[in-house]
């Protein structure tokens, strides 16, 4: 029987196609949300809580700007990790990765379990070399499930990316000057030995990612092909890499800018300060080392400065929405923080919730939350003051909660299109293409997490 083309194949997926439809109508923008969040939490703090206009809006424009360090933070964990994975040594390993693959179903499982695996070790690497990986398989293997394909290649962000050493909100935990210190919202760190490096977010980590990856070649095994649009063979599969000149520089200008001791020497003196720290005791991940890590290597990886600056620029477009939704996020949390609001939403967190159920409630609101307002996690900001109120008042170890939070951050990127559209773009399809598949792993995957945190 001759395969089904996708003119065949999606019509039937009703429920996903009504589901699609009805996200790309009712969800908008983050900006626009963040804006509309803004102006719910002043009307919440003046009618709810008490407070006068003038001290609402007080405490907005105090909060403004107290997340800049913060704001920086995640955008050079996007940009630094974009200019890591166009290096050459990470397309060649996406070149070979990409012919291992001898079936569909290989395809498929070679694309989830590489977009779980580098997705951990670096969120930013992971979500540019995971669509680069994608695009080099489904030429290479036309006879896969492309809509599938690409479903696998965004696990990474659906499945391991908060556990890993990148994760926003345990990095935020571990930092001795973070914001929650600052603000005397936790008393002292709490190290990543006790949340993403503990034994049981390790093997709940490691165990999903396995449910998922299987679950995915399962789903090739059985799905209908589903042909590439717009990949040919020829077309190439990867960033392309800026290429010096056939000439010889004829200036010192560019002498230097086609040098490779220039990038490599500032790189190197990167993991020079890196090793000396570890060596003297004081080295600890936190988001500043993980993102000097990702710029270290990607200077020493690129041949050249004119390489490296060559891919700047598309680096710096996913930014904006960093740029512009930050700022408000922390505008919200000053007002919940300075106007009383803190201890009215923490009682309504209090009254349903248990010490044993928190962490789960956490997870699904964590996940409700991130469907709206994805960030990166950076939108943990304004749920910290009341979140972990209720976390002290429970007796609950803030690292369950930092893990439950992170959890549910993870689970609705599965079925949220917005990390989706670097890999959609290269990938030339639709959320809702993907959208049937999402939802299956982002069942899976919930199922798994609300166990673990009941078992954590």
């Amino acid at each position: 029987m001759a395969p089904e083309s996708e003119q065949d194949v999606l019509p039937r997926a009703t429920f996903v196609e009504a589901f699609a439809r009805a996200a790309s109508s009712l969800v908008p923008d983050a900006f626009s949300i963040a804006i509309v969040l803004t102006f719910a939490t002043l009307l919440a703090a003046v009618g709810w809580v008490g407070a006068t206009p003038a001290e609402a809006v007080r405490a907005w424009g105090q909060g403004l700007w107290t997340l800049l360090p913060l704001s920086m933070q995640i955008a050079f964990v996007v940009f630094g990790g974009y200019l890591l994975a166009v290096s050459p040594p990470v397309a060649r390993a996406i070149r070979f990765i990409a012919s291992l693959p001898k079936t569909p179903a290989q395809a498929v499982g070679f694309a989830a379990f590489t977009s779980m695996g580098i997705t951990w070790l670096n969120w930013g690497v992971g979500l540019v070399a995971s669509a680069i990986l994608v695009k080099a398989i489904a030429a290479r293997r036309p006879d896969a499930n492309y809509p599938l394909l690409v479903s696998a290649g965004y696990l990474g962000m659906g499945v391991t990316w908060h556990a890993g050493p990148s994760g926003t909100v345990p990095l935020l935990f571990a930092g001795r000057d973070s914001f929650m210190i600052r603000d005397g919202l936790i008393a002292a760190p709490v190290p990543l030995r006790e949340t993403i490096f503990s034994a049981s977010s390790l093997i709940f980590t490691l165990v999903a990612a396995l449910i998922l990856g299987l679950v995915a070649v399962l789903l090739a095994k059985r799905s209908a092909l589903i042909t590439p649009p717009l990949i040919r063979p020829d077309e190439p599969t990867l960033v392309p890499e800026s290429q010096p000149g056939n000439q010889a520089p004829a200036t010192f200008a560019d002498r230097l800018s086609h040098s490779r001791l220039v990038p490599l020497s500032l790189g190197l003196l990167g993991l020079v300060f890196m090793a000396s720290e570890w060596m003297a005791g004081r080295f600890a991940l936190s988001l500043d080392m993980v993102n000097l890590i990702v710029l270290a290597l990607a200077l020493v990886f690129h041949r050249n400065v004119s390489s490296l600056l060559a891919h700047v620029e598309e680096a710096a477009k996913p930014l904006h929405g960093i740029v512009l939704q930050f700022p408000l996020y922390a505008g919200i949390y000053g007002i919940i923080k300075d106007t009383g609001l803190v201890s009215r939403l923490a009682d309504v967190f209090l009254s349903v919730a248990t010490p044993e159920s928190l962490p789960t409630v956490v997870f699904w609101y964590s996940a409700f939350l991130n469907y709206w307002v994805p960030s990166g996690g950076a939108k943990w900001a304004m749920e910290a003051p009341y979140l972990l109120k209720s976390t002290f008042a429970l007796g609950v170890e803030p690292a369950k909660i930092a893990l439950a939070y992170s959890y549910g951050d993870m689970a609705t990127n599965l079925i949220q299109p917005f990390w989706a559209i670097p890999l959609l773009g290269l990938a030339k399809l639709e959320f809702k293409h993907i959208l049937g598949y999402e939802l299956i792993f982002f069942a899976v995957y919930s199922t798994l997490a609300v166990v673990a945190l009941r078992l954590i």
